[in-house]
């Protein structure tokens, strides 16, 4: 695909709405991102296909039912990306239309996913600790240190397979964060962080968007483990 064609695929408000909802990483039914995109079935169909067609999205049916999600994290970062330059580019930044949008808004900086990893002032600050206790190090380019992956082991906290491997994931991705302007960690590492802080209840959704809620729980497990104090 060229440059131009890519462009093209995201220059549609409708399309560029369906990526940014499906950032939550999970799979959406057609039906579910008509009406987050507020257009006919048919139209999202339409958008869908050439989506689909595009590479950007993959699509799985099960039953009568089509749910389509982000084809890879390269995807999630390719729109994670875009949506920081857009936010920090010229130009005042656009203000929430109602107060569900601002509440919205509010909760996603305070914690969210991006795509399969923590964001927003969690992710950060999760981010910021692993440096600290020299889990993760940027002194030969950004790594996992054995001190990390014995961390990790302590806390059964498994990577994906394939991580690190030639054609795979990277172990550790550092991701601009469009709410905060600073890095948060992506990578193998970051959706590893993620999905255990998920499955443990440390953290949990709220609603259907990307927003996540620090259970109390999770607030004492991250500072017990990584001395996160979240306001």
């Amino acid at each position: 695909m060229t440059l131009a064609a890519l462009a093209a695929l995201l220059a549609d408000p409708t399309r560029a709405a369906i990526c940014s909802a499906l950032l939550d990483g999970r799979a959406w039914t057609a039906g579910e991102l008509a009406r987050h995109a507020r257009v006919a079935p048919s139209t999202a169909s339409e958008h869908l296909s050439r989506l689909i067609a595009g590479g950007l999205l993959a699509e799985e049916r099960q039953g009568r039912h089509r749910y389509v999600r982000l084809a890879s994290p390269a995807v999630a970062t390719l729109i994670e990306d875009l949506t920081v330059f857009a936010e920090s580019g010229p130009g005042p930044a656009s203000a929430p239309r109602t107060l569900t949008e601002a509440t919205r808004l509010s909760a996603e900086a305070r914690a969210r996913t991006c795509y399969d990893h923590l964001a927003g002032r969690l992710g950060v600050a999760v981010s910021d600790a692993l440096f600290a206790r020299g889990l993760v190090t940027e002194e030969d380019g950004l790594a996992l240190t054995g001190r990390g992956r014995d961390w990790l082991a302590a806390q059964a906290i498994e990577l994906p397979p394939g991580a690190g491997r030639r054609g795979g994931r990277p172990v550790v991705r550092s991701c601009l964060d469009w709410t905060e302007r600073r890095g948060h960690l992506g990578g193998a590492l970051g959706a590893a962080l993620c999905r255990a802080a998920l499955d443990r209840a440390w953290v949990e959704r709220i609603g259907s968007g990307r927003a996540l809620r620090v259970t109390p729980d999770g607030g004492r497990a991250l500072r017990e483990l990584l001395g996160v104090e979240l306001p």
